[in-house]
């Protein structure tokens, strides 16, 4: 059974950023899946149950807390672990990230190598 990622961010060109920093996973049976906004965000979370989650926070339709907050609280679903992703990095996002159930609070611009990294603990693979 292969372990998946999903990639959520309404940029095309961070979530192909985010696609090349993690390809090397495919090598190793992950699957990579991307979304470019929350609603398809929740839709493909529900379908899949991805191990791990980069998700961005401002998006159109459904931004990141309310996805995160439905996994995490609405939906109970503890095996998704959840990377918030923002340009924001102020303490008041950092505590509406934590309540709505994040594991992780990173901000852009990110450091490929702490991606690369948090993927490995989060699924168990040393690339």
């Amino acid at each position: 059974m292969s372990k998946k990622i999903l990639i959520v961010d309404d940029e095309p060109h961070i979530r192909l950023l985010l696609e090349q920093t993690l390809e090397d996973f495919e090598d190793a049976d992950v699957e990579i899946l991307s979304a470019a906004n929350g609603e398809d965000a929740l839709e493909e979370i529900k379908k899949e149950s991805p191990e791990l989650v980069f998700l961005d926070v401002m998006m159109p339709k459904m931004n990141g807390f309310d996805v995160c907050n439905a996994v995490k609280n609405e939906l109970q679903m503890k095996g998704v672990y959840i990377v918030m992703l923002t340009a924001k990095g102020q303490e008041f996002d950092r505590q509406k990230g934590t309540e709505a159930g994040a594991d992780l609070y990173m901000t852009k611009p990110f450091n490929p190598d702490e991606i690369i990294a948090k993927a490995s603990e989060v699924l168990g693979i040393t690339l």
